[in-house]
């Protein structure tokens, strides 16, 4: 990301992103949830601005639900989550 003065900007995951981020820390894979502690979904807005930040990436397609977006963490999500080690 790159400042209105020319300089490189690092983008900061919101207090959602890094909860939804670090759940895949310690998931084989860096496998990331489809839904939060308490059952609910995670917000798809969510999940495809991680992508897009290149924290997360899409792992597989659900042949039983397709409309899901199944992803796991990068080495990038990994440090934006707070982890000292790359997934």
């Amino acid at each position: 990301m790159t400042g209105s003065d020319g300089s490189e900007k690092k983008a900061v995951p919101t207090a959602a992103q890094k909860r939804w981020l670090q759940r895949g820390l310690d998931q084989a894979g860096g496998k990331l949830p489809l839904f939060d502690d308490e059952g609910r979904q995670i917000s798809v807005r969510t999940i495809r601005s991680c992508v897009a930040a290149g924290w997360a990436e899409p792992w597989f397609s659900n042949p039983i639900k397709p409309d899901w977006l199944v992803c796991r963490l990068t080495a990038a999500g990994a440090k934006a989550a707070g982890s000292p080690k790359t997934a």
